[in-house]
C-alpha cells in the first residue's frame, strides 16, 4: 500500500502549544511519526549568564507557565544544595502545599483540555470551572493566579495565617466533591471510553525503554514518583505513586484524575502538620560548584543541572522537562493508531513545547 506523509500541527485545534509531528500514514493508519521542534525557543538558559542568580528564580518560573512554582522550587533547591543552606521546616511544608495546588490546576486543565479533544464540552467546562477555585487560592494566598513567586533561595517569601489555613480545607472539601462528581463520566462513560481505551498503548517496557516521566509512565503501571525522593517534606507526608496498568489513554487520563484528588489530601497533611519556624534562612556567598536537582512536575520529571564559578552569576542552568522525555514515548505509542486518533494520543503526554524548548 502507497504511503502519504501528513503534517500535523504546529498549528492544530487540539494543541495549546505548537507541536509538529510529520506523519506516516498507510490509509489512515499511522506507521510512523516523526517530530520537528524549535518553534518558540527563547534562550531563557542563556540569561543565566547575565543575570544575578537570585533574579533567575524569577526567570525559570517563566520557563513553563502552569507548573511555574515547581521550576523555582527545584533551581532554588539545587542551589541550597550547592551552598549547604538549611531550609526552615515551615518553609518546606509551604513549597509542598503551593506545588501541589499547582498540580490540581494544571491536572485539572489537562482534564478539560482532553474532554474539549473529544469534544465534550460541558465536561470540558466543569473541569475548568474547579479549576479556577483553586486559581483562587493562589491569588488568595499569594498574590497571583499562575506565577506565585513565592520561592527564594533559603526558603520562601510568603506564610499562610490560620485563617487562610481554615479557608484552604473547606475549599478542598467542596472541590473534592465536585471532582469526584465528574470521575464517572471521565473513567465510566461509553462514549469517553469508545474514544479512550485501547488508544495510543504504552507498554510498561516501552515506557522504561524510552525514558518516559510522569502520568506518562504511571499510565503504563510503573510506580515511579520523583516526589518518593524526599524533596521538600515529601519524605514527612503519607502518599503512593498513582498507577494504571493499561497503558492506553483511558489510563494516562486516570491517573491524572487520581492525583488530582490526592494532591489535595497532600495539601490537607501539609497543612495538619505544618511547624512554627522562619520562612527563610540566611544564604552566605556565591554559588560554587556543580549540583543535579529532580522535582516532579504535573508533566513528569524534573531536572535540572547547575554550575556556579562563586561570582554572582551562574556559568550554567540546564534544564530539561517532562514533556521532552516524553517525546520519544508518543512516537512509540502512535504507530498502529488511527489518523482519527493521533490528537488524543498526542494530548496524553500533555505536551507543553515553550517548556521543552524555553
Amino acid at each position: 500500500m502507497s504511503r502519504t506523509i501528513i503534517p500535523f500541527g504546529p498549528q492544530h485545534p487540539v494543541l495549546p502549544e505548537p507541536l509538529h509531528l510529520k506523519l506516516v500514514v498507510e490509509d489512515e493508519t499511522v506507521v510512523e511519526a516523526i517530530p520537528a521542534l524549535g518553534y518558540v525557543h527563547r534562550g531563557l538558559e542563556t540569561l543565566a549568564s547575565i543575570r544575578d542568580y537570585n533574579q533567575m528564580v524569577y526567570i525559570v518560573e517563566r520557563v513553563c507557565g502552569i507548573c511555574s512554582c515547581i521550576h523555582a522550587m527545584c533551581y532554588c533547591q539545587g542551589l541550597e544544595t550547592m551552598m549547604n543552606v538549611e531550609v526552615p521546616s515551615r518553609a518546606k511544608y509551604l513549597r509542598v502545599i503551593w506545588s501541589e495546588l499547582h498540580r490540581i490546576h494544571s491536572h485539572l486543565l489537562w482534564l478539560g483540555l482532553f474532554a474539549d479533544g473529544f469534544g465534550f464540552e460541558s465536561l470540558f467546562m466543569q473541569f475548568w470551572k474547579i479549576r479556577e477555585r483553586v486559581m483562587d487560592i493562589n491569588e488568595a494566598t499569594a498574590g497571583n493566579r499562575v506565577v506565585i513567586s513565592v520561592n527564594v533561595v533559603g526558603g520562601v517569601r510568603r506564610d499562610l495565617d490560620k485563617t487562610q489555613q481554615r479557608w484552604i480545607l473547606d475549599e478542598l472539601d467542596k472541590l473534592e466533591k465536585e471532582l469526584r462528581q465528574l470521575m464517572k463520566t471521565m473513567l465510566d462513560d461509553y462514549t469517553v471510553k469508545k474514544r479512550t481505551v485501547g488508544i495510543g498503548v504504552l507498554t510498561a517496557e516501552q515506557a522504561i525503554q524510552l525514558g518516559a516521566v510522569g502520568p506518562t509512565l504511571r499510565g503504563s503501571g510503573v510506580a515511579q514518583d520523583a516526589r518518593q525522593l524526599g524533596y521538600a517534606a515529601f519524605d514527612e507526608l503519607d502518599f503512593e505513586p498513582v498507577t494504571s496498568p493499561e497503558g492506553d489513554c483511558w489510563a494516562r487520563s486516570k491517573v491524572r484524575f487520581m492525583e488530582a484528588l490526592q494532591s489535595m489530601d497532600i495539601v490537607r497533611q501539609a497543612i495538619s502538620r505544618l511547624p512554627d519556624s522562619e520562612l527563610a534562612a540566611k544564604v552566605p556567598g556565591k554559588p560554587t560548584g556543580e549540583v543535579v536537582c529532580r522535582v516532579e512536575q504535573p508533566r513528569g520529571e524534573l531536572l535540572y543541572y547547575l554550575k556556579g564559578n562563586g561570582s554572582k552569576n551562574m556559568e550554567r542552568v540546564r534544564i530539561r522537562t517532562p514533556t521532552f522525555a516524553n517525546i520519544p514515548p508518543l512516537l512509540a505509542m502512535l504507530p498502529g493508531a488511527q489518523l482519527a486518533d493521533v490528537p488524543l494520543a498526542a494530548l496524553t503526554i500533555d505536551p507543553c513545547i515553550s517548556c521543552t524548548e524555553r
